[in-house]
């Protein structure tokens, strides 16, 4: 049995599975496939925003200078409605009616609402002093044309792509999204609605996993479930490679067990193991390595293992292929809502609910069960509460550190 020394520890394992993880390549997209999508490269505007002076109110555009005082009466001119400029310069004693959005007339500095005005045919009175750029929305107020206001690594949500229309890009350069494809592997295993046989269990991880890769912007490709034979493992294998996956996560016969022939398979199709077993709980039998350009992900069987596994390697691999800046999951600062023990060698992810205060830090509290088979309470959790090795007991109320979980 390998020595508590031939664990690896857990920041190299996840270097390991980020080395030489680089951005995918670029693809151009319209903005309606580009939401969520990573920006492959700094965008610039290609127009002023707004192209000209607008009127940010409903009333009349005047010279300041005729209306200083209050109150005056001005002769209408003329109207401006939003796409529809005056076609001549303001003049003295003048006033144009102006809607939102319309084009400042020229010569016009100022805009009174026209809840201050009195309308009598052809003239209007002024009951509140024009002030020069009053109302007004002064030309590239939001942006300038070459202005970079997208840069490349950014995941577009859906103001950003609001803001790259009003650029006047309808499309964008975006990575490819990592295509992952899972495969589940177990004699026990049967689909949701069978009627589990002696022995038997339902299949879950899968729904899970491919849920977590989806929301991180990958592409899934779902292998179904692999036999515990040598040959069933090493076909589903090699259809993830041809494929073109650019990551294979696989579920369950990771372990030592005589039945557990992921390894063995995957060495058979040529992939180099990068480490087998590392200073982790839950997930102790994760294992990671390369096959050309596919790289692989093996996490145990368990579904609390399985999960935390991908989540905290899976999850950042994916943000790096898409080329993402924020690769890593965010720690926060908490305080202990119980006791908790003393650790071992491995770094411990405890599922824990998490209870706002008004005050002071967050509260997380462990679930009462760690047992990494238990998805009710992995459902139950909001945060993993991260222990370093041999940290010592620790009591409730004192700091800690979490990983919130996707909401």
């Amino acid at each position: 049995m390998a020595s508590k020394r031939a664990l690896t520890p857990v920041a190299e394992a996840l270097a390991r599975v980020l080395d030489g993880a680089d951005a995918l390549p670029e693809e151009m997209v319209a903005l309606d496939d580009a939401y969520h999508r990573v920006l492959a490269r700094d965008v610039a505007a290609l127009r002023t925003q707004p192209p000209e002076a607008m009127s940010a109110m409903d009333g009349y555009a005047v010279r300041a200078q005729d209306a200083s005082s209050v109150p005056v009466t001005l002769r209408v001119a003329g109207e401006v409605a939003a796409g529809r400029p005056f076609d001549r310069e303001i003049g003295k004693g003048e006033a144009i009616r102006i809607f939102t959005g319309g084009v400042v007339p020229k010569g016009a500095d100022a805009v009174v609402v026209q809840e201050d005005t009195t309308r009598d045919g052809d003239t209007v009175t002024l009951n509140e002093a024009a002030r020069p750029g009053r109302h007004i929305r002064l030309a590239g107020i939001d942006f300038q044309e070459g202005d970079v206001l997208l840069r490349a690594g950014t995941r577009l949500n859906e103001r950003d792509l609001a803001l790259a229309a009003a650029m006047n890009h309808p499309r964008l350069p975006v990575r490819r999204r990592p295509k992952v494809a899972f495969l589940a592997t177990g004699d026990e295993l049967v689909i949701p609605g069978t009627t589990p046989k002696p022995g038997q269990i339902v299949h879950s991880n899968g729904y899970a996993l491919r849920a977590l890769a989806r929301r991180e912007g990958a592409e899934v490709i779902d292998l179904g479930i692999a036999r515990d034979t040598l040959d069933d493992t090493r076909a589903k294998i090699r259809h993830a490679r041809e494929g073109g996956a650019d990551v294979l996560i696989t579920t369950g016969g990771a372990s030592v067990g005589d039945h557990d022939v992921v390894k063995q398979a995957l060495e058979a199709e040529g992939v180099e193991i990068a480490f087998w077993r590392i200073a982790l709980r839950p997930g102790k039998p994760m294992m990671h390595g390369r096959g050309g350009a596919m790289r692989v992900i093996g996490v145990p069987g368990n579904p609390a293992s399985s999960y935390i596994c991908s989540f905290l390697f899976a999850v950042p691999l994916i943000r790096a292929l898409s080329g993402r800046r924020d690769v890593h999951q965010v720690a926060e600062h908490a305080i202990l809502g119980a006791d908790v023990a003393a650790n071992d060698h491995r770094q411990d992810y405890l599922r824990a609910r998490l209870t706002l205060t008004d005050n002071g830090p967050p509260v997380a509290t462990p679930v009462d069960q760690q047992d990494s088979s238990l998805l009710g309470n992995l459902a139950a959790a909001q945060v993993l509460i991260v222990r370093p090795p041999h940290a010592p007991a620790a009591t409730a109320g004192s700091p800690c550190v979490v990983f919130r979980l996707p909401a």
